[in-house]
């Protein structure tokens, strides 16, 4: 890979950009899931051709790594696609109430641990994403603890909104690890 030297260089043509395709009007459900697919393949992206550098820090004392983000969004996927909008009776795969911080604080350059980290995500991100095709509408409701009553709309706009937000962390962490900017 061709790494740019500048900033201004870090956009690449619309002919080899992989991301962004969904559709710009139409049908809200697909829009929405899109939008959300987009920012999945961002985080993918930021990660490509890493192994064990995906559990490097940012900076002392952050645990914030490319393999934590990685385990915290599986368990974001998990949360409010399984627990809160389907019901299911499933704890956080990298969490938990002893140790709320797991999914950055545990995440360790073990080849073994980022091939879970990765199944665990593609897992999560496959249940959503039938979940989101099955659903009757939007309107479907899931009750959680700290939003208390949400629609699946709501939580694919805060999905897109949570992995927009960390993969701008993404975009540093891969700079600092490699150099790489706007991949």
């Amino acid at each position: 890979m061709t790494l740019p030297r500048s900033r201004a260089e870090m956009f690449v043509s619309p002919d080899r950009e992989s991301r962004f395709r969904g559709p710009a009007t139409g049908d809200e459900r697909r829009m929405l899931a899109a939008f959300l697919a987009d920012q999945r393949t961002t985080l993918q992206m930021k990660c490509a051709g890493l192994d064990a550098e995906l559990s490097q820090r940012a900076v002392e004392p952050s645990t914030l790594s490319l393999l934590g983000l990685v385990r915290h969004l599986a368990d974001v996927e998990r949360r409010w696609f399984r627990m809160v909008l389907a019901g299911q009776d499933v704890a956080p795969r990298f969490s938990s109430a002893a140790d709320p911080d797991g999914d950055f604080d545990s995440a360790d350059s073990d080849a073994a641990a980022v091939a879970e980290a990765w199944a665990a995500w593609r897992d999560e991100v496959a249940f959503a994403d039938r979940f989101v095709t099955e659903s009757p509408d939007l309107d479907v409701e899931g009750r959680d603890a700290w939003r208390g009553t949400v629609s699946l709309r709501w939580v694919l706009i805060h999905m897109v909104e949570e992995y927009a937000r960390h993969n701008g962390h993404a975009d540093l962490l891969r700079e600092r690890i490699d150099g790489a900017i706007g991949i």
